[in-house]
């Protein structure tokens, strides 16, 4: 088991967190705090306990000098100091003697935010690439790490690996939380255990099928991925996305599942992505259509399995849920989870922004903050970001 923060005495030590503030922003606006919300726990634990907090974290990607102006943290450090309370000292650089300098003259309960480590990529991509200097310096800057950036768990970088290797180490209270509501639940569901996938492509989620569909007790398979499995089953698609790659596995996997695995029976279609949903089964479809939601029937045989669920993982949506006209069974599934006596599972990405702006992310257990790094999860992978962390 991994250490903690609540496995160190904090008074007087200076605590480099590594947070994924990774947000949207507009204009210099930040438009969504989702995550930095999610970091604050960690953060004023670490204040509470009289550390002096050295924060780090990404934004975007650095491939260019223009891409630095875009992706400036000093706005979240705006943002931080008013959800803390207090001053967020920013220093615009990644090293050097301005950043040492600050750091020496902390006293307790002060907060620092580092310049976007992913600054560093323009040289070599240094942090990307873990760049044993680098991660040894920003180790040099503190006395203890603590990793609570679940997005980039999944990726061995200077910030999350790199220092880690050099300083005593534990993880953060959201890292921590998405462990215990992915991992855990997938290795200990309580049943009946329900799996919903959406998205795109059937290659993305290959090996989380193959993890989950000997433990999960239902597959749910909804949004453009459904039309990989029907066109293996020989339907007629029209349009809708196909994954022309993973057709063998998906026959594979329904001759193998064929009781676990549940596709779409209907399905609201139109001839392009603006348009306006027509609800066809899914043997009438014809080549001008494309599939943009599950039908109505569906909805009731989906809605059905996941209301005598005890747990549901949700990763991808099941339709075109930025259009309006294609949001009914996404709100349906939601609606659904609400009824759930049990755990519910919302996988990070599209999936997390789906359920948010539909408003309904209060009503589930969990929404993971990273989408790549669930995923992951969900494939029974080891994460660098975690593995790297001292044990207990």
């Amino acid at each position: 088991m991994k250490k903690t923060i609540r496995d160190y005495d904090l008074s007087n030590k200076k605590v480099l967190i590594r947070c994924d503030f990774n947000v949207p922003m507009k204009d210099g606006v930040i438009t969504d705090d989702y995550r930095i919300q999610s970091s604050l726990p960690t953060i004023q634990y670490a204040l509470d306990h009289g550390a002096k907090v050295i924060l780090l974290s990404h934004l975007g990607r650095i491939k260019e000098e223009s891409d630095k102006a875009k992706n400036d943290l000093k706005p979240v450090a705006v943002r931080l100091s008013e959800l803390l309370n207090q001053e967020v000292l920013f220093i615009p650089e990644t090293r050097g003697k301005e950043l040492e300098d600050a750091i020496a003259h902390m006293n307790e309960k002060d907060v620092i935010l580092i310049q976007n480590t992913r600054y560093e990529d323009l040289d070599g991509k240094k942090e990307s690439k873990n760049d044993p200097e680098l991660g040894r310096y920003w180790a040099s800057l503190g006395d203890l790490y603590i990793n609570d950036a679940f997005g980039t768990c999944h990726r061995e970088h200077a910030s999350n690996v790199g220092i880690a290797s050099h300083l005593p180490s534990g993880i953060g209270f959201l890292v921590e939380k998405e462990i215990e509501n992915i991992e855990q639940v997938v290795a200990n569901p309580e049943r009946p255990f329900t799996v919903i996938l959406g998205g795109a492509k059937v290659s993305d989620k290959i090996k989380v099928i193959e993890n989950l569909v000997t433990k999960a007790d239902h597959i749910l398979i909804g949004g453009g991925m459904a039309y990989t499995f029907l066109k293996s089953l020989g339907y007629e698609i029209g349009t809708s996305l196909l994954d022309t790659e993973s057709i063998e596995f998906c026959k594979e996997m329904l001759k193998q599942y064929p009781d676990k695995i549940v596709l779409p029976t209907d399905h609201y279609v139109s001839d392009s992505t603006e348009g306006v949903g027509t609800l066809k089964k899914v043997e009438e479809t014809e080549p001008t259509d494309m599939g943009l939601d599950i039908g109505d029937q569906t909805i009731s045989q989906f809605t059905d399995l996941i209301k005598q669920s005890h747990t549901v993982i949700w990763n991808g949506p099941v339709g075109l849920f930025e259009n309006p006209s294609f949001q009914k069974g996404t709100i349906a599934l939601c609606e659904a989870m609400k009824q759930v006596e049990g755990k519910t599972v919302v996988g990070g990405g599209d999936t997390a922004s789906a359920v948010q702006s539909l408003g309904y992310q209060s009503y589930f257990t969990h929404i993971s903050t990273g989408g790549g790094a669930s995923l992951e999860l969900l494939e029974g992978k080891q994460l660098p970001g975690i593995t790297c962390i001292s044990e207990k």
